[in-house]
């Protein structure tokens, strides 16, 4: 049959249209996430190099796979920072997607941070600086291989296309030429990373990599386009939250096993488990109240650093707050509760402003630590009664009660005790962790608690 001529205008016209609706679609797909601090997915390239790169249509949502809090400066670092060396992060994934970017972080460096050369790699194994072949690609900013971030502050990579597995290590390398001055670190990464003299990110064996580091460097997140997960789940806590205790290179802090729940529970097929990414951004030492020495100050308070290390990752739909024991053992004079309390409801005030909702803990009880006393205990109590009253978080997870030892809930019991009588052991860690319901991570937070 003859079609009509007007039929092949509409035709091409037709065509036109869907050829621009899809590239309108590709490029929201990749800018959706802008408002999480990252520059989406513009760059997406099978290398993951260039402004102008191909990005894949993707129905997934950037979430965190991993992340941590910058908490301070490496000591000894002050003149020559890293300069000349390669630094190898190693870091465990929660979930798994099919693309990646990274934040690197000079928040406590008193010069630019020059990075000429960046890459992102599966590890080969567990606890290793080699590559898993096919896996390495080269990381840009801005469509650059240079980047330089500025003293106290932060800069996110382009996106690689890349599928990261969940539940594996991650190699993110960066090689800086001159020092920025002090190198921003997470201290007690309970996880071995590797340093090199000289200039190695491309390196697929390791073998360069004879330094062994116990911090994170600049390295504060990584993220992943995932087809799986629906958001993020951030951990906000102290040295509890931290793991400080935990088992070294073992992911047996109880945000690491949360989310070895969550992926078993998705794998599972029922039980209604949120599918999250997991990122802990517990600090050793950290209060809801007070920072920590330096000018400037290290350890910032848990209200002054909520924004940046918690609310600003991608597509959070939680926090679980584990914070203020600090506050009691560090004070010199008695902690006031009434004001570690406020504190705590305006972390929640700024969840909700966000849309987050705040799961909170009780405090667990630390007698047998030297920083007991009777007086302390009283204000810890005080402290929880207010938790589990309501007052404070749109949900409860009462780790005091579940860990404390029976015969005197003053103190841990003692197989979750890890023998400082204030933190878990990997058991009770474990036990932290499964505390946690899954409809308490679900939800929207409420306009007004």
């Amino acid at each position: 049959m003859t079609r009509p001529h007007g039929y092949a205008l509409l035709s091409a016209i037709t065509t036109v249209i869907v050829a621009v609706s899809a590239a309108i679609y590709v490029g929201v797909d990749a800018g959706a996430d802008a408002g999480s601090g990252g520059p989406g997915a513009a760059a997406l390239a099978a290398n993951g190099v260039g402004p102008h790169a191909a990005a894949p249509a993707s129905a997934g949502v950037w979430v965190g796979t991993w992340g941590t809090a910058p908490s301070g400066t490496e000591p000894g670092t002050e003149t020559s920072g890293t300069a000349g060396h390669t630094v190898r992060n190693v870091v465990h994934t929660s979930v798994g997607g099919t693309a990646a970017r990274i934040t690197l972080s000079n928040l406590y460096g008193t010069r630019p941070l020059t990075v000429t050369a960046a890459t992102l790699a599966v590890a080969a194994a567990d606890d290793s600086a080699a590559v898993l072949p096919g896996s390495l690609r080269r990381l840009a900013f801005g469509g650059r291989t240079t980047a330089v971030v500025p003293p106290g502050e932060q800069i996110v990579s382009d996106a690689v296309r890349l599928a990261v597995p969940a539940d594996a290590d991650v190699l993110v390398s960066m090689y800086t030429p001159d020092s920025a001055g002090p190198v921003t670190v997470h201290r007690h990464a309970r996880q071995t990373s590797y340093n090199a003299l000289g200039e190695h990110t491309a390196d697929p064996t390791g073998d360069a990599y004879t330094g062994r580091l116990t911090s994170w460097r600049h390295l504060t997140g990584l993220d992943v386009l995932s087809d799986r997960a629906e958001g993020t789940v951030v951990a906000f806590g102290d040295s509890i939250t931290d793991g400080v205790t935990a088992t070294e290179n073992a992911d047996r802090r109880w945000p690491d096993v949360l989310a070895d729940r969550l992926r078993a529970a998705d794998g599972s097929g029922g039980g209604g488990a949120p599918r999250y990414g997991v990122v802990n951004a517990g600090i050793s030492g950290n209060q809801v109240l007070a920072d920590g020495r330096g000018r400037p100050a290290e350890n910032v308070s848990g209200l002054k650093r909520f924004d940046r290390d918690a609310l600003s990752r991608p597509n959070v739909r939680a926090v679980v707050i584990d914070l203020g024991v600090n506050d009691i053992l560090r004070n010199p004079r008695l902690a006031d509760p009434d004001a570690i309390l406020d504190g705590l409801r305006t972390l929640v005030r700024d969840a909700h402003a966000r849309g987050v909702k705040a799961v909170g803990t009780t405090l667990l009880p630390f007698r047998g630590h030297r920083g007991y006393t009777d007086a302390r205990e009283r204000v810890r109590r005080e402290i929880n009664e207010a938790i589990r009253s309501g007052s404070v978080f749109d949900e409860v997870v009462d780790v005091d009660r579940a860990l404390h030892d029976p015969y005197d809930p003053r103190r841990l019991r003692s197989d979750y005790d890890s023998g400082d009588h204030l933190h878990p052991s990997d058991k009770g860690y474990r036990a932290m962790a499964g505390l946690i319901e899954w409809k308490q991570l679900r939800g929207t937070a409420p306009a007004a608690l």
